[in-house]
């Protein structure tokens, strides 16, 4: 049975049941062309650790590296040990450090593309903290990632956000930093929504006057920059800093509301991905960027359209709870055993939130066994208190 009864946000309680899954066409011989897909990845928890999983989180790491090895397997790359692993929310930089290591060997052993988050978050912002620590941090994880033969995603630093004064300060730390890695990286520029500690960052609130300071760092260093990733959620802004880059750098879209259009672009130029929603529309995302590569604007549309409802679902406010939503879907659609997170990160989202995550997954047609994701989804209620009589 594929019927369920489930909650809705007026607490009333109403019977739906999973339609048939289609598969995704997604050739899986053949790399994308036009664009550049990166996948943020989740890490999975061990369930059977007897470990407290907000002060000593355990990963499941067999679980973990073969999640990695499903996007590969659909011609996308990872991103990892980012936000969507839950960097500086549960993964400490020791536990980044052997996720980092793990996956960069897995991604040589089958020839996947991969580049892994650096940032300075085993410096604990506090008011004694300088501009010296800080690029000493970041200097300890640029070794680490290069020491590792990775490509680095140059991530925003809460430390750095304490104690900069001003735009100038910003400057100085990516100056020196970018200056001294041996291949270019993708900046990342994360917004507060999706981190309140990063407010201002650039030494600006205001995000236009933000947007200079980091295009001013950009062209000081452009031959050390491949791109930008930025995640303001904000369409006009991308696309207005997307037209301002040197010619030579990338803007990757950090956008889970407004992807389908920033990446499939205008006259004036397009995003590449890289993406955490992209960790839960892994197939359809994929058959997109196929599409895309075929000059099949329609198609293109039509495999995104519906994932769109399901993206601005996840990653609603609070955003930085959009992980729980991320991890939802691999536990319904068979890629790991449970539900539980790093940190117990599990119970961030609500049961009606995470009832209308299998509605809105279902009518995109992303569960791809939807007896498996109705009876997951089963247990999941009832542990709420939603009983399920007369649906088996």
């Amino acid at each position: 049975m594929t019927k369920l009864i489930l909650p809705n946000k007026n607490r009333k309680l109403y019977t739906y049941e999973a339609s048939n899954y289609t598969p995704f066409d997604v050739p899986t011989d053949k790399p994308f062309e036009k664009r550049t897909a990166f996948s943020a990845a989740h890490v999975v928890a061990d369930p059977l650790a007897d470990a407290d999983p907000t002060l000593n989180a355990q990963i499941d790491w067999d679980k973990t590296m073969e999640y990695r090895h499903y996007l590969w397997s659909l011609g996308l790359s990872v991103a990892e040990a980012m936000d969507t692993a839950q960097r500086g929310m549960g993964l400490s930089w020791e536990g980044a450090k052997e996720l980092i290591s793990r996956s960069i060997k897995e991604a040589k052993s089958v020839g996947g593309n991969m580049a892994s988050g650096v940032g300075t978050d085993h410096l604990e912002p506090s008011p004694s903290v300088t501009l010296e620590d800080v690029e000493r941090a970041y200097e300890e994880q640029v070794s680490f990632v290069e020491g590792e033969g990775g490509k680095i995603i140059l991530m925003a630093s809460r430390a750095l956000a304490a104690c900069a004064q001003g735009p100038e300060d910003y400057q100085r730390v990516y100056n020196k930093i970018l200056q001294n890695v041996s291949q270019p990286v993708i900046l990342h520029w994360l917004g507060d929504m999706f981190d309140p500690a990063l407010k201002g960052y650039w030494g600006h609130e205001d995000l236009d006057e933000a947007m200079e300071v980091c295009l001013q760092i950009i062209r000081d260093n452009e031959a050390k920059v491949d791109g930008i990733k930025i995640s303001l959620l904000d369409d006009q802004k991308e696309i207005e800093m997307r037209r301002k880059l040197p010619d030579s750098v990338r803007m990757y879209t950090g956008d889970d509301f407004n992807y389908p259009e920033l990446i499939k672009g205008d006259e004036q130029g397009y995003s590449h991905a890289l993406l955490g929603i992209f960790d839960a529309i892994a197939p359809a995302a994929a058959g997109a960027m196929h599409a895309l590569d075929a000059g099949d604007l329609e198609k293109y549309d039509q495999l995104l359209e519906k994932t769109v409802p399901l993206s601005r679902h996840i990653f609603q406010t609070p955003t930085f709870s959009y992980k729980t939503g991320v991890v939802f879907m691999a536990y319904l659609n068979g890629h790991q055993d449970h539900f539980r997170m790093i940190g117990g990160k599990e119970g961030a989202r609500s049961i009606v939130h995470l009832s209308d995550l299998f509605v809105m997954a279902d009518e995109a047609k992303l569960l791809r066994n939807p007896e498996l994701a109705t009876d997951r989804m089963r247990l999941t209620l009832e542990l709420a208190g939603v009983k399920q009589e007369g649906t088996r």
